[in-house]
């Protein structure tokens, strides 16, 4: 039985005891027995509209602690295959995003080398290069897959080089995401040129505006992403702004015309048997939510996170066992003239 695990909520009111994800324990040391680590990022100065995304890891472990260890839709009970804990908050310096760069990575960077998987709160999109560098020291370059209304490759934004805008161009100039075998979906709304589309596809980068992927449809989608991403390490970063603001008005730039929270659970229960280093989900803005419709958003996605984790590991030992059966009765068989055969069969 894994160790860490949620609080059993038919014990303990849902209401009681520190705001944890999804009521995990709250761990600061790592160890062994973890699978996966929740952390938060509250960093946002890194953003260009709204702020007031450091509150997010807050407002989504809020919601958290109402989601529940069965997955129905994926016919699983979590923490029968994983064990996780909530690593608190990772340290950063408000208005200096260089150095809460290399805070990311130094708070990363014990998990990552555990073999740990890490899934970060945001927090603005500026965190996830801090991220890259810890994961990237471990892995090499990973493929990125990124649900978000925005490609954030422009070469700067206010003359600034680091920003939630310019995240991926420079985790790409760093050698830390492998582009061919990334891809980018969700794209929308006005843009200042054609150039801000063309420059990701110029870094190598796979493309899809939402109303491409809407026009392919959620499951040819998911064959593109398999294909695209193969068999190697493979962050996830979601922006919630990939969602219509109907779904997730709470967050820093929204876009209209996005995809629905349907589709968006679709699209993360479906990317099952990937090999996941690393995941995280950004730009939640409590200050903009009403009702906890964000944070509802983002809880659950996370949850489907942790969810692929666990169903990855069940396979893996489903895999591990049925190659120990073809081991032992190979080892069984006996040879009766030129052939050889099970006892069961001679």
């Amino acid at each position: 039985m894994p160790k860490y695990q949620p609080k059993n909520s038919f014990e303990s009111p849902r209401f009681c005891g520190p705001r944890t994800f999804m009521r995990l324990p709250y761990v600061e040391q790592v160890n062994s027995e973890m699978d996966f680590i929740v952390t938060g990022i509250p960093f946002d100065s890194g953003q260009s509209f709204r702020t007031g995304a450091r509150f997010g890891p807050e407002a989504i472990r809020d919601f958290s602690i109402l989601l529940r260890p069965y997955n129905p839709e994926q016919k699983i009970n979590i923490f029968d295959y994983i064990s996780g804990v909530d690593y608190g908050d990772l340290s950063v310096v408000p208005g200096y995003i260089l150095e809460t760069y290399k805070k990311i990575e130094e708070g990363l960077t014990p998990v990552v080398n555990e073999g740990i998987i890490p899934i970060s709160l945001g927090g603005d999109h500026s965190m996830t290069l801090g991220e890259l560098r810890a994961i990237a020291k471990k892995h090499g370059p990973v493929a990125l897959l990124q649900f978000d209304a925005h490609s954030d490759t422009w070469d700067s934004y206010f003359e600034q080089k680091y920003n939630h805008g310019t995240v991926f161009r420079r985790a790409i100039e760093e050698g830390l995401i492998d582009v061919s075998r990334s891809i980018q979906i969700g794209m929308r709304g006005g843009l200042y040129g054609i150039e801000d589309l063309e420059d990701a596809k110029n870094l190598g980068l796979a493309l899809y505006t939402t109303n491409e992927y809407k026009k392919l449809g959620v499951e040819r989608m998911l064959d593109i992403i398999h294909e695209r991403v193969g068999e190697g390490p493979v962050f996830l970063s979601f922006d919630i702004d990939f969602l219509d603001p109907v779904y997730a008005p709470g967050t820093g730039t929204p876009e209209v015309s996005g995809a629905s929270i349907d589709d968006a659970l679709q699209f993360v229960r479906g990317l099952t048997n990937i090999d996941f280093v690393g995941f995280d989900l950004v730009e939640v803005l409590p200050a903009y939510d009403h009702g906890q419709i964000t944070a509802a958003a983002a809880a659950n996605i996370v949850y489907e996170f942790i969810t692929l984790i666990a169903l990855r590991k069940k396979n893996k030992r489903r895999r591990s066992a049925v190659n120990e059966s073809a081991r032992l009765n190979i080892k069984k068989m006996v040879k009766v003239g030129r052939y050889y055969y099970l006892p069961t069969f001679i």
